[in-house]
């Protein structure tokens, strides 16, 4: 559905420019224009024009590109976002799945970077990336969807990628759908795993559907580029290079739209205490703690190694622990050196966050429980006879 303004029946009266909550229209060579990408369908302006020049059609379906059109795009992309000007983590995670599908398609991987320095972009060369566009406008210090959304969607307009990849981080989530639509293409979302099809060279994008039950294939075959966004702390980084060499690419940012400007970013408080991202050591509970008093053992056993405390959804949503421990597909997605399950059962959507963790530790009294099939080491047992043995044993080695 779009909104247009029929240049042969407007006048440029500008009665429809202050109809517009969103700022969408204005006056081009004495004709009023709908940009498209601001128009948010409300159809406020509909109406309002005495010569009926503003009218609302269908959306025709676009059409699939052709051969020709898709070979024109070439590469791989990785939007690397930053926090406060340092790099994420997870764009370097990122480099490391887009440096094994170039390879597969012997192409360039490129990485875009808004608002940092060319020092985060020389690190971004040195973890793997052959190019990189950088804008380090104030602008773009912090991030702000609309004019992040307009940069990326003109540097892919003008330089066709065939394969962007972006974190599926708040920031990710929040504008990489916005770019999908103005640049007319598909988007897969919280990806676990990316191939290329080796026969048609298309990439294969793989994600938990119905609710975590089956894990879906999801192409797109007949438009450029592919997005998908991947889950933090899924892939694994690529190998660092100290002495490799790039290309930077400085990017101005002109003619940049925004109705908002972003003041400060105030961090929660469970942001700056609970960093399961990070953790090498975590100690995640389920309902089979019981109750709130099994949260407190947890956190015993946790200090003791140095790790920090997650849940499953069932612990959290009895209330036993704040969402911001929450560990699964509707929480965060996390790989540390030793996962330890405890009381846990296995669910699939608990499992697709924590599965990629090197060392898998479950406590569980049912000896059927699923979590079993993906433990490196299971113990069957209940956790509150297992648990402080396992804490006195490590203060025993430690010396506490």
């Amino acid at each position: 559905m779009y909104i247009v303004v029929k240049p042969d029946k407007c006048t440029g009266c500008e009665g429809c420019i202050s109809s517009c909550p969103f700022d969408a229209i204005i006056l081009q060579s004495g004709v009023a224009y709908i940009n498209p990408e601001i128009c948010q369908l409300c159809k406020a302006c509909l109406g309002v024009c005495p010569e009926v020049a503003i009218a609302e059609i269908e959306d025709t379906p676009q059409s699939s590109a052709t051969s020709h059109e898709l070979s024109a795009y070439k590469g791989v992309w990785i939007f690397a976002e930053q926090r406060n000007g340092k790099v994420s983590s997870v764009s370097y995670e990122l480099l490391g799945v887009g440096r094994k599908l170039s390879q597969e398609l012997e192409t360039e991987l490129s990485a875009v970077l808004f608002g940092a320095n060319e020092e985060e972009a020389r690190e971004l060369i040195k973890w793997g990336a052959d190019r990189v566009y950088l804008c380090n406008d104030p602008l773009l210090e912090k991030f702000n969807d609309t004019p992040y959304a307009d940069l990326l969607s003109r540097l892919i307009k003008e330089h066709k990628p065939a394969i962007l990849l972006a974190g599926a981080t708040p920031i990710g989530r929040s504008f990489i759908p916005r770019v999908a639509a103005r640049v007319r293409t598909g988007l897969t979302a919280d990806c676990t795993s990316l191939e290329i099809d080796k026969q048609t060279r298309s990439l294969f994008q793989v994600r938990p559907a119905f609710g975590g039950n089956i894990m879906a294939t999801i192409i797109c075959p007949n438009h450029r580029p592919q997005i998908a966004t991947v889950r933090p702390r899924v892939m694994k980084r690529g190998e660092y290079n100290a002495d490799r060499s790039g290309e930077i690419l400085n990017i101005k940012a002109e003619n940049l739209f925004s109705k908002t400007k972003v003041i400060d970013i105030i961090k929660e408080i469970s942001e700056l205490t609970v960093n399961l991202h990070e953790a090498d050591v975590i100690v995640a509970g389920g309902r089979g703690l019981g109750d709130a008093k099994g949260v407190k053992l947890l956190e015993e056993l946790a200090q003791a190694l140095g790790g920090a405390i997650g849940a499953s959804r069932a612990a959290v949503d009895e209330g036993w622990i704040s969402y911001s421990h929450q560990i699964g597909q509707t929480g965060k997605t996390v790989c540390p050196k030793i996962y330890i399950a405890c009381g846990i059962s296995g669910a699939v959507q608990h499992l697709v966050g924590m599965q990629s963790s090197d060392i898998i530790i479950a406590i569980n009294k049912n000896p059927e429980a699923p979590i079993f099939n993906v433990a490196t080491y299971g113990i069957v047992g209940d956790l509150y006879e297992v648990v402080p043995l396992l804490i006195k044993k490590i203060k025993e080695v430690k010396g506490l």
